[in-house]
Formats: structure tokens, C-alpha cells, sequence
């Protein structure tokens, strides 16, 4: 059985299957950046006073309902037909007046439409998860969204830097047997042979790179 994050879904196993592949099912994680923690502090920040309030108190652009939960950890069932299930932390969560949920994915980021097919197998796969929960009671997710966060305008004042961040929102469509679709061909990946490497994928010439360095001689016939 095989855990999946959601979140490698935008990035890693778009960019390569090989680097997915060998990170699944081997434990073999890219080296960590440090800067992804900063955004991760910015996230945390900008997520924490929206709890208990209406989403619309940000912006009233923005659906209502009351944000119930941030950073929420599902698991969810296997998906049926696979050696799969899904494990991982979403953003917020929002409670609509007709007792529904809206999933909500932050971002620091520049606003783009692209965004919206980007992450769109990500956000279906925290749905797919919410609505059939292995642990925790399951529950109907009706509209997906990216809350949107990029540095606007910067004040200098009282020994203080403020960044001024104007929220924009991006609606997901659902896509429920997309997801399930994808979920098969993920399955399908991780149960075959082992992928070839994504041309230009620049991990897989750094493993070729640490081979040759490290070990020169490799492939050459020994001295005695």
C-alpha cells in the first residue's frame, strides 16, 4: 500500500516520474531548500486570524461561510481499485451556511489562471480524502478555491516594514472522476518498472553528476 501526499502532486510528479517513483517507493526525497520555510511562516500567519470568521471578512469577493479549520491533517481511504490512499495537510477549511465545505489552498504567489490547472488534481485529491476519511468523520466538500497572496505595496513606519498582500481567489472546478482517473494512472505508475528520467530534469543529473565525481573510476577496469 502506497501513502501519497497531495501536495507532490502540482510539482513533483508533474516535473518528473522517475524523482516520484524513486521518492514513493525508496524513501529517496530531493535535498530540502530552505526557503519554502519562510513561505510556510507567511502561510501560517496569513491563515491564523481568518479562524472562526467569515471568509468574507477578508474580502467580500470571497464565498461565505466561517473558516472552521486551519491546517488540517486527512487521511483518507484506499482509493477503490488501487494500492493507494492519501495522506496530507490542507490549508482551511470553511463551513457554508447550507452545512458544506469549502476547501481553500493558500498561495504566495503571483496571480495566475494558470494556477487554476495546476493544482487542480492537488485540491481533488484533499476532497476525494475529506469526503472519505479512514479516521475522522467524512464530509461533503461543494467548491473548491485558491486564496491567493502576493507583496503589493511596502510602508516603512515606527520601526516596522508592513507589506500590504491584496487577497485574490481563483475557483477550482470539481472534477471528482478526473481525480479517480488520475489515481489509476499514479497507481499504475508506482505498481509497473521503474520509470525513465524526465529529460532536463536537473535531480536526475545530479545523481549523475554525485556518481561520477564520487566515484570516477566506476565502470573502468581494475589495476590488477
Amino acid at each position: 500500500m502506497y501513502k501519497l501526499s497531495p501536495s507532490d502532486f502540482a510539482y513533483l510528479y508533474e516535473d518528473c516520474k522517475l524523482c516520484y517513483y524513486l521518492k514513493i517507493k525508496y524513501g529517496i526525497y530531493h535535498p530540502s531548500m530552505p526557503m519554502p520555510g519562510v513561505f510556510s511562516a507567511i502561510n501560517t500567519r496569513l491563515q491564523t486570524p481568518l479562524v472562526g470568521k467569515d471568509l468574507q471578512a477578508l474580502n467580500d469577493k470571497l464565498p461565505a461561510g466561517k473558516v472552521v479549520k486551519q491546517e488540517g491533517i486527512v487521511q483518507s481511504i484506499v482509493v477503490p481499485g488501487t494500492d493507494i490512499y492519501l495522506k496530507g495537510k490542507y490549508d482551511l477549511l470553511v463551513e457554508r451556511p447550507d452545512g458544506t465545505y469549502i476547501l481553500v489552498d493558500l498561495k504566495i504567489s503571483k496571480p495566475n489562471i494558470e494556477h487554476i490547472l495546476k493544482y487542480k488534481t492537488q485540491l481533488g485529491s484533499y476532497k476525494f480524502a475529506l469526503e472519505n476519511a479512514a479516521e475522522e468523520k467524512s464530509i461533503k466538500v461543494t467548491k473548491l478555491g485558491l486564496l491567493i497572496f502576493y507583496p503589493d505595496e511596502v510602508d516603512f513606519s515606527k520601526n516596522k516594514v508592513k507589506v500590504t498582500f491584496p487577497p485574490k481567489w481563483f475557483e477550482v472546478p470539481i472534477d471528482d472522476e478526473g481525480f479517480i482517473q488520475f489515481a489509476h494512472e499514479v497507481n499504475m505508475l508506482l505498481t509497473g518498472a521503474m520509470p525513465k528520467e524526465t529529460k532536463g530534469c536537473k535531480w536526475c543529473k545530479y545523481r549523475h553528476l554525485g556518481e561520477e565525481l564520487s566515484h570516477p573510476e566506476t565502470g573502468k577496469d581494475l589495476p590488477f
